[in-house]
């Protein structure tokens, strides 16, 4: 074939442009749409028999607590929120610890009144709770 008789190259086709992602209170960008859930929860559950851990300050508790509460809010399945226990999320020093994704968001909390604060404002409303926010170098 001679160069003035080569079919032309058929251009490639190109992605679809990804939707702006919207943000949640500002910061956050949102779970991707194909997600099997809007939010996961994860309660640090570890127990370390040398060292005070979340396990140790009511996680359990707390755990079960927002279970219940995501369940009666109609929050919990597919598409929604899922309640989730952890191992060790390497947070100690703010423990008791949960965190919450997509968003990524950590929290320390005290006591089932701050469970309640984070389902009705994170989990179901996808405000922040700034209050509760573990400060970003505090580790293990």
């Amino acid at each position: 074939m001679t160069p003035s008789s080569s079919p032309l190259p058929l251009p490639l086709p190109l992605p679809l442009p990804l939707p702006s992602p919207t943000t949640l209170a500002g910061t956050h960008p949102p779970a991707a749409p194909s997600s099997y859930y809007e939010r996961h929860i994860f309660f640090c559950l570890n127990q370390r028999s040398n060292e005070e851990c979340c396990a140790g300050q009511g996680a359990e508790q707390a755990f079960d607590h927002c279970k219940k509460l995501v369940k009666a809010a109609g929050l919990s399945g597919p598409g929604q929120v899922r309640v989730n226990k952890a191992g060790c999320l390497d947070r100690c020093t703010g423990g008791p610890i949960a965190v919450v994704y997509p968003e990524a968001v950590w929290y320390s909390y005290v006591d089932a009144s701050d469970i309640d604060e984070i389902v009705e404002s994170h989990l179901k409303n996808g405000q922040v709770v700034e209050r509760l926010l573990t400060p970003p170098g505090m580790g293990r």
